[in-house]
């Protein structure tokens, strides 16, 4: 089931965001609607798989907030098939106290993640974090490619590409933990420092979230021909990213 939203505020610049709200609970959907749209953002709305991917076919958005709880295929499964079909932010909502399906959406891919029950303006908080983080905000300054061990981060595009010129896909939660490591390569950083700078104000201690996006990095850099491990554990103190960080303007 599509609920369709054919409102969008006045058109302007800088360009508004799009957002995909996905959630069976129909008073929900109308009230966050009504406020994400009062905050600037153009919002359409869906209560099941069905609905969400009849949203995606019309417009792509640019984030989709996507509860775990839904008829049909669940939320982690959908998220699943998102990261893999389509270069989109996710926000994972989940029940208080299902520390499995957190852990498992971010294994998914999933930006970010809202335990319910949640204030709005908490939810608004966390859509502003991660649509800074992956870029949709603000694109226009240029910045540098960081190059590592033959690897390319190109920071302005959020794109990586390996030593055999692969591109990886990354999510964007995967892309900001990698950009902090090779802004600060060979310096053991705590995971109280990787949340602070990969999340900021907006994020709620759960230190697991870091190992979980950690590990998946560690698998998709594992083409590295040094044999030496990136992303290094240091017990007790956190993780220290190993290689030499060139900067190409």
């Amino acid at each position: 089931m599509v609920l369709d939203s054919r409102s969008r505020t006045a058109r302007s610049e800088p360009r508004v965001n799009h957002l995909l709200l996905v959630d069976d609970d129909l008073e929900v959907l109308a009230l966050l609607k009504k406020f994400l749209e009062q905050h600037g953002y153009c919002v359409d709305v869906a209560s099941d798989g069905t609905g969400l991917w009849q949203a995606m076919a019309r417009q792509q958005p640019d984030l989709v907030i996507l509860d775990v709880m839904l008829p049909g295929e669940s939320g982690l499964v959908l998220c699943q098939r998102l990261r893999s079909e389509h270069s989109v932010a996710v926000i994972m909502l989940t029940a208080m106290g299902e520390l499995s399906d957190r852990v498992v959406g971010l294994e998914l891919g999933a930006d970010d993640y809202l335990t319910k029950p949640f204030d709005a303006r908490e939810l608004l908080a966390r859509v502003r974090a991660v649509l800074r983080r992956t870029g949709e905000i603000s694109r226009d300054k240029p910045r540098p490619t960081l190059e590592f061990a033959g690897w390319l981060l190109d920071v302005t595009r959020r794109e990586l590409r390996s030593p055999d010129k692969v591109m990886i896909p990354l999510s964007g939660g995967e892309f900001d933990l990698l950009l902090v490591f090779a802004e600060h390569p060979r310096r053991v950083l705590s995971r109280q420092q990787l949340l602070d700078m990969t999340r900021g104000d907006a994020f709620e201690a759960f230190d697991r979230s870091i190992d979980v996006q950690v590990s998946r990095l560690r698998r998709k850099l594992e083409g590295d021909v040094s044999g030496t491990p990136m992303i290094r554990t240091v017990r007790n103190s956190g993780y220290l990213f190993t290689p030499s960080v060139l900067v190409k303007r």
